[in-house]
């Protein structure tokens, strides 16, 4: 946001979005636009902006998508910049009432029954100002690639050449849900007709019940996007032929390749240290030794291998601790003699 905006939250449950919005602006230039439908959230997102000296702002209590009340006229109220973190695919969304629906919000295609995202991204984009609108909103990555209506509205607004970025995003970043989300930022006057994907699922702090995004990885998606360049394994610009050639499916993997080759391993060496290992005839020690081998396995990367009973017709398919159980139950256990001839991929 920059000084003299407009900023409006559709959805801004207790207010938070907003005032983070505001406070990227850098003065008290701007103004604060919200509706929310829950009452009790309503009046705690009023609290919040007395709190943090917002009070100024207009936060309306209704229905968003059935009912809004920041209008101007026959028309919806339209802001410099729109946010929002909506519910994911809200089930009782009003599409009984869509498609008369006064503002026009739908013209472009009807969401499904039981999933209202769409259906607050086209009043998200209606809401835009001509030429200075922009807006970003959460949402799951269903929206990136379900089709029928779904599909028909993605394809009509990627066409508009509304649509600007995609951005991946790691799991566990929200409350209430564990799922991956990806954010979708869309401008009225774009200055090319292409859409930049990135690819930040990977960047990120794990917690033990929610990851973190650290100022590190929010600066990288900010500094990608506002380059517009690809970068390796995490940001392509697509073309309007590569999406369409795509079915306008926007899933961030069939544009951000994040492929990375593996070091091959050097088996015969490899084998070379496993037999260098003394394997002796006591059963305690016969498991310490597979556990020794099991060790300089994962330093390669190796996930699992097959341990033939030499002394038996005995195969045991296993990590150290299975061999330990063996070898307590009494079982004959010795380690694997021919690397080669006994590792596979699972």
């Amino acid at each position: 946001p920059k000084p003299g905006d407009t900023i409006c939250d559709p959805a801004c449950g207790s207010g938070s979005l907003l005032i983070r919005a505001a406070e990227q602006v850098g003065s008290d230039n701007f103004a604060l636009y919200g509706q929310e439908v829950n009452g009790a959230t309503w009046a705690l997102a009023r609290m919040n902006m007395f709190l943090h000296a917002k009070d100024a702002s207009r936060i309306e209590w209704c229905d968003t998508l059935n009912n809004p009340t920041l209008i101007e006229g026959d028309h919806l109220m339209r802001f410099d910049v729109v946010v929002a973190n909506p519910p994911f695919s809200l089930e009782k969304w009003g599409f009984e009432g869509a498609e008369a629906d006064k503002f026009s919000r739908f013209r472009r295609g009807i969401p499904p029954r039981t999933k209202g995202d769409y259906a607050f991204i086209l009043h998200m984009v209606e809401t835009m100002k001509p030429g200075s609108g922009r807006m970003a909103v959460v949402v799951p990555h269903g929206v990136l690639f379900r089709g029928a209506a779904e599909g028909r509205i993605r394809q009509k607004l990627i066409e508009e050449n509304l649509l600007d970025v995609v951005i991946g995003l790691p799991e566990k970043l929200f409350y209430g849900t564990g799922i991956p989300a990806a954010v979708l930022i869309f401008r009225k006057a774009k200055t090319d007709d292409k859409v930049l994907f990135i690819d930040a699922s990977r960047d990120f702090e794990a917690g033990k019940n929610q990851n973190v995004l650290r100022e590190a990885d929010l600066q990288r998606i900010l500094d990608t996007a506002a380059a517009r360049q690809p970068v390796a394994r995490y940001a392509h610009l697509a073309t309007p032929a590569e999406i369409a050639e795509n079915d306008f499916n926007l899933n961030i993997p069939r544009y951000v390749d994040t492929f990375e080759a593996e070091e091959e391993i050097d088996v015969a060496a490899l084998q070379k240290q496993i037999n260098s290992i003394e394997i002796d005839a006591d059963r305690d020690a016969i498991t310490d030794s597979g556990v020794e081998v099991w060790n300089l396995l994962e330093q390669h990367q190796i996930q699992q291998i097959m341990l033939v009973g030499v002394h038996t017709n005995m195969c045991v398919l296993g990590r150290p601790f299975g061999l330990r159980q063996m070898a307590r139950n009494g079982r004959n256990v010795v380690l694997v003699r021919d690397l080669t001839d006994t590792m596979y991929n699972p």
